[in-house]
């Protein structure tokens, strides 16, 4: 039967359209809001609790030959670990094709203090730190 030239099929096929929706708008806004803290250069002290994931965000120019490593000495992998990299075009390890940023990804493990030193480096080999425009970020890692 219908009521106002609308029938009851398409008023049950609206309102389950407008749940969907919703439904993908709320998974959306909580995905946001739940995902890993970011950090950048400037953060040197990075507090996160045991399990959480985070990610540090460095500058990046695939195009002038340097690339980013955990350098020696590496983090206790029972505290932190690499959990991965991405490019701006979200693929990970992707080289993106012009200058911009790269997101390296940890995982903490369990509770203490790990150091993380990354370095931007063309061979990446003993006495890297030194290469003409290499570069060096540190953070202190606290898992609680």
């Amino acid at each position: 039967m219908e009521s106002g030239g609308i029938t009851r099929h398409s008023r049950a096929l609206v309102t389950a359209l407008a749940v969907t929706a919703l439904l993908i708008a709320l998974y959306s806004v909580v995905s946001r809001l739940s995902g890993p803290e970011v950090y950048g250069p400037a953060d040197t002290e990075i507090a996160v609790s045991a399990g959480d994931r985070f990610t540090v965000e460095v500058p990046d120019d695939p195009g002038d030959g340097f690339h980013w490593i955990i350098a020696a000495p590496r983090p206790d992998p029972a505290v932190l670990r690499p959990d991965g990299e991405r490019a701006p075009d979200g693929s990970p390890g992707g080289a993106p094709p012009a200058a911009g940023t790269r997101w390296l990804d940890f995982r903490a493990g369990r509770p203490g203090r790990a150091d993380l030193r990354l370095l931007r480096c063309r061979r990446c080999a003993t006495g890297a730190a030194y290469e003409p425009g290499a570069r060096a970020l540190n953070f202190r890692v606290t898992v609680g």
